[in-house]
């Protein structure tokens, strides 16, 4: 089923403070176009510097995600783009004053309802997924991290946590089927923390937008009712507790595994920087923001080849084709054995696509490797070049009167063998627009999804002599 991208139907504000600067900050989700993903403007700096939300501008790890573009920084990412991702939105410019985006309560609750109210509204550009065809993992084996994608219909993520140290966090689980079930089962969950990373936090100067209300704090050591007071001191709170699982009762668990599922909102939210939406199943066992980047930069490496491979047309041969063998032979020259192509079944003022069926009854396997036959090489350059000679004659107004000759080939590639029984499907278009009758174009010829043959061709177009 064919999915549309998905935007804002309008802006939408929240403000609060930055975690560990303790600004106030106002966040702005706003709609964006088609295909232009996540991206930060810090609109406090003089040059309103955009920072796109891919692992390339990842620069820091430590205590949540920072992205960084020239001396621009932006803190505390994963639980707005969580939130993007749970919801479907694809496209969204994120304007912020600070340096850090708001921490609100420590989970993406906030970040859901604001997006909620503005509303989302479906664009024409289809959503793009990188499907997961086969496993791929990173692994930190001294740390006993390690995150894997496998294969598999839709999104969904099972999540790992153990701390022996901790009552509540010995061994925690966390699972999410859909992605549909992410407002509902993971939103509300907050971060968590220890209490001696508090302490420790709070020596350096940093959280200084941290309270009793944006974390979940789990203590990991015996602690002292005097020590407990002094810490409510801290952060202006009332008198505080241990409860018998080993959290601050300063607030209720929204789920027995909350914390476990707040990890499993990081993995979502570090993962869109790897710059496209997921289908497959991702495990996660110990993941980290720096583990949940690192595997996010795998992906993000198997994307890009994706990006990079030559994506075959669509050939349906039960649809007419727009030149038959009848149509081909009325307007080029070549005849049998020579005439390669059989079919034009798309052309446009850029583009052309060819066929060629492929049989034994090929002339030249007599003599081209008889006992295993396989198509010459300059024979599928020749198939790509009659497919040019018609683009370029399409360009004419009278194209009885003109004929193509090709002036330069380049780059020419040969990638795998051509034999009976293969379909040939040429795709030529044009590296520059035409000029003075002379075409420059890049063909590739596939079978199935895989690229056989490749390679550049310069062509003229000229009137015949009377």
């Amino acid at each position: 089923m064919i999915e549309n991208q998905r935007t804002l139907a309008k802006q939408a504000t929240l403000k609060g403070k930055g975690l560990h600067t303790g600004v106030e900050v106002t966040l702005v989700l706003n709609p964006a176009p088609e295909n232009h993903g996540y991206k930060f403007k810090r609109v406090d700096l003089e040059d309103q510097t955009i920072i796109e939300a891919l692992v390339e501008n990842v620069a820091f790890t430590e205590r949540g995600t920072v992205l960084k573009k020239k001396e621009a920084s932006i803190s505390t990412i994963e639980h707005c783009m969580a939130a993007l991702r749970g919801l479907g939105v694809d496209n969204c410019l994120i304007e912020v004053n600070g340096p850090e985006v708001p921490i609100l309560d420590g989970s993406s609750k906030f970040y859901v309802e604001a997006i909620r109210n503005a509303g989302i509204v479906e664009q024409e550009a289809e959503r793009r997924y990188f499907v997961i065809k086969e496993r791929i993992e990173y692994e930190d084996k001294e740390r006993g991290i390690k995150l894997v994608a496998l294969p598999d219909d839709s999104f969904s993520i099972d999540t790992l946590i153990s701390y022996p140290n901790s009552i509540l966090l010995a061994s925690q689980y966390a699972s999410l089927e859909s992605l549909d079930d992410f407002e509902k089962e993971v939103s509300a969950c907050r971060t968590f923390v220890f209490l001696h990373e508090v302490e420790m936090l709070m020596k350096h100067n940093l959280i200084k937008g941290g309270d009793l209300d944006n974390a979940i704090i789990i203590l990991d050591k015996e602690v002292s009712q005097e020590e407990l007071d002094r810490l409510a001191d801290l952060f202006n709170q009332p008198h505080i507790e241990v409860k018998s699982i080993g959290v601050l009762n300063n607030l209720e668990l929204v789920h027995q595994n909350e914390p476990a599922r707040h990890k499993l909102l990081d993995v979502i939210g570090d993962l869109c920087l790897a710059g496209m939406p997921i289908k497959g199943k991702i495990i996660a066992t110990r993941p980290g923001h720096q583990s949940n980047v690192e595997f996010a930069k795998v992906l993000r490496a198997e994307i890009k080849k994706i990006q990079n491979k030559p994506v075959a047309p669509v050939y349906d041969p039960c649809k007419e084709p727009l030149y038959d063998i009848n149509k081909i032979r009325n307007t080029l020259p070549h005849r049998y054995p020579f005439l390669l192509v059989d079919k034009i079944i798309d052309l446009s003022s850029k583009s052309v696509v060819g066929i060629k069926n492929i049989t034994l009854n090929e002339p030249f396997f007599q003599g081209h490797f008889p006992t295993e036959p396989v198509m010459p090489g300059v024979l599928l350059v020749e198939a790509m070049a009659q497919c040019g000679g018609i683009f370029v004659l399409d360009q004419v107004e009278d194209p009885e009167n003109y004929s193509t000759y090709f002036m330069k080939l380049d780059n020419i590639k040969f990638r795998k063998k051509v034999i009976p029984g293969d379909t040939v499907i040429f795709k030529l278009e044009l590296i520059a627009p035409m000029r003075r009758g002379v075409a420059n174009m890049k063909g590739v010829a596939f079978v199935g999804d895989a690229v056989v043959a490749e390679g550049e061709f310069m062509a003229n177009v000229s009137k015949n002599k009377a």
